[in-house]
């Protein structure tokens, strides 16, 4: 399901519960509105409130902490790259094959990460570490380079894979759920002490607007290379543009 349908399920479900409190609010004898009940509802809701706070910002926390680690990597990912470029130009001559084969590859990463393309890395980076551990080295200097080009192909490889894996990660749908429940049945106590008039429901409404918001944030931090919260591929476009140079 999607970012946006989820957080319209949300919307629905938080806003439809502020309107049944509303419709509550008409139809229940006066006694079980009294101050009274009002005073132990509001206790409850108090509870439940601290709560949902509690579980929300808990997953805004993990979303935010899965965001930033896949930047983190990106750009460690970039760096590696523009890395392995130079270990290889300062190899020699004989490398230029397995560097254009990295410039390949790494388009082709480009273009697979910023799509909706979820398939998994592509064979092309076993290729380029087998090419660079078929190097002939013929001295001393070459050796060491040929040494740091396959730990560096080694580590960009662990971080493409260790991205994509991450790139699937989503929230705990058991926290989301109690948490929208929670939500919703605040929404029912705030219609039912509330007057129906037309500045309650449109503060309702833009409050619901808020959490489902807040939640279609949430989601969308999980999938930081599609949708309107993306990560930006400027360091992997700027090593890219650096290959072969």
């Amino acid at each position: 399901m999607s970012s946006i349908s989820l957080s319209l399920i949300v919307f629905i479900s938080v806003f439809g519960g502020a309107l049944l409190g509303i419709l509550l609010h008409r139809i229940l004898p006066q006694h079980h509105l009294s101050n009274e009940s009002k005073d132990i509802v509001k206790l409850g809701m108090g509870l439940v409130g601290t709560m949902s706070a509690l579980v929300l910002g808990l997953l805004v926390a993990s979303a935010k902490a899965s965001y930033d680690t896949q930047t983190t990597e990106l750009t460690h990912f970039s760096a590696n790259i523009a890395l392995l470029d130079r270990i290889l130009a300062n190899y020699g001559a004989e490398t230029k094959e397995i560097r254009d084969l990295l410039r390949v590859a790494m388009n082709r990463v480009l273009n697979q990460m910023w799509s909706s393309d979820d398939a998994p890395p592509s064979p092309a980076g076993e290729r380029l570490y087998d090419k660079i551990a078929g190097l002939s080295p013929k001295n001393e200097i070459q050796t060491s380079l040929k040494g740091a080009a396959l730990s560096t192909a080694k580590d960009i490889g662990q971080t493409r894979y260790l991205m994509y894996a991450q790139a699937t990660s989503s929230p705990s749908m058991p926290l989301l759920v109690v948490v929208i429940l929670w939500l919703t049945i605040i929404f029912v106590s705030f219609g039912l002490f509330a007057p129906s008039n037309a500045t309650v429901v449109c503060s309702l409404f833009f409050a619901a607007l808020a959490v489902s918001g807040a939640i279609f944030l949430i989601l969308e931090m999980y999938t930081p290379y599609t949708g309107p919260i993306k990560i930006s591929d400027a360091p992997l476009r700027a090593a890219l543009a650096d290959l072969g140079q």
